[in-house]
C-alpha cells in the first residue's frame, strides 16, 4: 500500500525540518505534500486525498482546531497527528475528542516524529485492510445474490424446497414481481442456437446468459422475471404473471431485443396459464417440453405445448434402427459405401413430418452407444429416450440448425458422415496397440490450453462420444482428461511466476483459467501450495 502525508504549517522551515527528520520510506509514505493554513490542506486534501496529515494548531485563515474538526466530520478515515508548540491542555483535549492520534510538542525531534508517524501508519494500513475485506464481501454478496435469486426461482418452478419459504425470500429480500394468482412460463435456451453463434461464444457463455436475461427483464418491466434455470446449463425461463395482457406479444418484443443484439431470434416454448405457485412446475414442464418437442420443420418461433407437443406426437425414427448398415459401411473404410448410407438415413428423416430437438439428442445418444458397442463391445441395453432434457452440467451436443433455428438438412448430412469416418478410422486401425487419436487429443489440448476446454468440446471436434473418449484417455495416460489438461495448465504456470512482473491473475488467464480463485484452488491441490508461496519460494531460492 502506498501512502500520501499532508504537512501544514504556516512556517516553511518547520514544514521542512519535518521534511527531512521523518524516515518517510520506512513507514511506506511514497509523496509528502505541504499546506500553509487549514483552509489550502482542505483544498489539497480534496485534491490529492492524504492518508495521513501533521498539523500545527496556531495559523492564520484556518487554525488547526477547524482543520481537526472539519477532518473528523469529513474525512475520520484520515491519521492525524498534531506537531505544536503550544503545551496548552485545551488544544491536546480537543486533538482527542477530534480523533486525533498524538501530540508532540515543537521543536520537533527525530525519534518522537518518526514513532507517531509509525503508529499512524500501522493504523491506517490496517483500517484499509478492513475495509477491503469488508469490500470484498460485499462485492461477494452482490455477485452471489443474483444466483442465490436464481437458485430459488430454480426451486420453485421445479417444485423442490419449501414453497413458502422460497417465496418469502424471493418477495422480502429481491423484490422480484412474481405472479400474484396466475402464471405463465416461457424457456428459451442458447443449445438451440446454430453452431457459427455458439462457436463465437463457446469461452463467454455467462456473459451471453447475463445479456440475454437483461433483455428479457428490461423489456418485462415489472411484469414477470427471467431467471437461470440452474439444473440446466443455458437455459433461460420466463415466469409471467399479467392477466390483463398477452403474453405473445411481449416475447415477440424480447425477440426483437435479442435480435438487434444478436442478430439472431430465438424459439421459445410456452405453457398454458396455470395457477401460481402451486401449477408453477407443471407450467415450467410444459413450456421445456414444448421447446424440445417443437418441430424443426414448422416455420415459427412461439411454440405452445396443448398445440404443438400433444397434437404433434408421433413415432420416433430410430437411428438404431440402419445399425448393422452403418457398421459395416464403417468397417469397409469406403467412402461410397458411407456416403450411401448416409443418403439412406437423410431420405428416411426427409419422409417425416416432424423432427425435434429432442430426437436429435436421441439420435446423438444412439449413435454413441453404436460406438461403444462396435468399439469395445459394451453397452447391451439401447439409451432409453429422454421424456424430459433437463439435469446436465454441459450444454447440449451442437444440433444441426441453421441461423433461424430450424433443421439443416446439410449440417445433419455432414454430421452424420464426419462420425462416420471418425469411427471407421479408429475400427479399420483397431488391431494396433497404438491409439493415436488419444495421442491426437493430448495434442490439441497443449496446444490450446490456455482457452476453455470441456469434455463435450473435444467429443465435438473428434466426432466421438464423451463416454468413450474418457475411458480411452484414463486407460492410456492413467488420469483423466481434465486432469491431463490441469496438470499441464499448472506446469506452465509455474514457469510463469518466475516473472515478478506478471499479476497472479495475469498468470491464471494466460493458461486458460478466467477465475483466479478456481486457478489458485487447482494450482494448491497440484502443488500443496498457493501459487503467491510459490513464487515467494523461488524468489527466496
Amino acid at each position: 500500500m502506498t501512502m500520501k502525508v499532508l504537512i501544514v504549517d504556516d512556517e516553511k522551515h518547520v514544514r521542512d525540518a519535518i521534511n527531512l527528520l521523518a524516515h518517510w520510506e520506512e513507514h511506506g509514505i511514497t509523496e509528502v505534500l505541504q499546506a500553509s493554513d487549514g483552509e489550502a490542506a482542505i483544498t489539497m486534501i480534496g485534491a490529492h486525498k492524504p492518508q495521513i496529515v501533521l498539523t500545527d494548531m496556531r495559523m492564520p485563515h484556518k487554525d488547526g482546531t477547524e482543520l481537526l474538526t472539519w477532518l473528523h466530520t469529513h474525512a475520520p478515515q484520515i491519521k492525524v497527528v498534531v506537531i505544536s508548540g503550544y503545551d496548552d491542555f485545551n488544544l491536546v483535549r480537543h486533538t482527542l475528542i477530534s480523533g486525533g492520534m498524538d501530540y508532540i510538542l515543537k521543536p520537533v525531534q527525530a525519534t518522537a516524529l518518526n514513532a507517531a508517524l509509525a503508529q499512524a501508519a500501522k493504523c491506517w494500513q490496517q483500517e484499509e485492510q478492513a475495509r477491503d475485506r469488508v469490500t470484498r464481501q460485499r462485492m461477494e454478496v452482490n455477485e452471489m445474490k443474483p444466483h442465490y435469486a436464481d437458485k430459488l426461482l430454480t426451486d420453485l418452478i421445479t417444485g423442490e424446497g419449501r414453497r413458502d419459504a422460497i417465496l418469502g425470500q424471493l418477495r422480502e429480500e429481491f423484490q422480484l414481481p412474481l405472479p400474484k394468482s396466475r402464471c405463465s412460463v416461457a424457456v428459451l435456451d442458447v443449445s438451440h442456437l446454430d453452431h457459427k453463434l455458439r462457436s463465437k461464444f463457446q469461452n463467454q457463455l455467462q456473459l451471453l446468459l447475463f445479456s440475454l436475461i437483461n433483455i428479457c427483464n428490461e423489456i418485462l418491466q415489472q411484469r414477470g422475471v427471467a431467471f437461470r434455470q440452474l439444473n440446466r446449463a443455458g437455459e433461460i425461463v420466463i415466469l409471467y404473471g399479467d392477466e390483463q395482457r398477452s403474453f405473445h406479444p411481449l416475447l415477440h418484443a424480447i425477440n426483437e431485443g435479442i435480435y438487434s443484439t444478436l442478430r439472431r431470434r430465438f424459439h421459445f416454448g410456452m405453457s398454458d396459464t396455470n395457477t401460481f405457485p402451486e401449477e408453477a412446475p407443471r407450467a415450467y414442464h410444459e413450456a421445456s417440453s414444448a421447446l424440445w418437442k417443437r418441430n424443426l420443420l414448422e416455420p415459427k418461433l412461439l411454440h405452445s405445448y396443448q398445440q404443438d407437443v400433444i397434437q404433434g406426437a408421433a413415432r420416433p425414427l430410430r437411428l438404431t434402427a440402419i445399425q448393422e448398415q452403418l457398421r459395416l459401411a464403417a468397417l469397409s473404410g469406403a467412402s461410397e459405401q458411407m456416403e450411401n448410407v448416409t443418403t439412406q438415413w437423410l431420405n428416411d428423416i426427409q419422409g417425416l413430418s416432424s423432427i425435434t430437438p429432442e430426437q436429435l439428442v436421441q439420435w446423438d445418444k444412439e449413435w454413441d452407444w453404436m460406438q461403444m458397442q462396435w468399439l469395445e463391445g459394451e453397452g447391451d441395453a439401447l439409451p432409453v429416450e429422454e421424456k424430459t432434457t433437463t439435469a446436465d452440467t454441459e450444454l447440449s451436443p451442437p444440433l444441426p440448425l441453421n441461423e433461424e433455428g430450424y433443421l439443416s438438412l446439410d449440417l445433419l448430412k455432414q454430421q452424420v458422415r464426419d462420425r462416420l469416418q471418425a469411427v471407421s478410422k479408429i475400427m479399420t486401425q483397431q488391431h494396433t496397440k497404438d491409439n493415436f487419436f488419444i495421442h491426437d487429443i493430448a495434442k490439441y489440448l497443449e496446444r490450446h490450453y490456455q482457452q476453455e476446454i470441456s469434455l463435450q468440446d473435444i467429443a465435438a471436434r473428434f466426432f466421438l462420444s464423451r463416454e468413450y473418449i474418457a475411458r480411452k484417455f484414463k486407460q492410456e495416460y492413467g488420469v483423466t482428461l481434465l486432469d491431463y489438461l490441469s496438470r499441464f495448465r499448472i506446469d506452465k504456470a509455474k514457469q510463469l511466476l518466475h516473472n515478478p512482473h506478471l499479476r497472479i491473475a495475469q498468470v491464471a488467464e494466460m493458461v486458460g483459467y478466467q477465475d483466479e480463485k478456481y486457478f489458485s484452488k487447482v494450482f494448491k491441490k497440484l502443488e500443496g501450495i498457493t501459487p503467491g508461496e510459490f513464487r515467494r519460494e523461488q524468489t527466496l531460492g
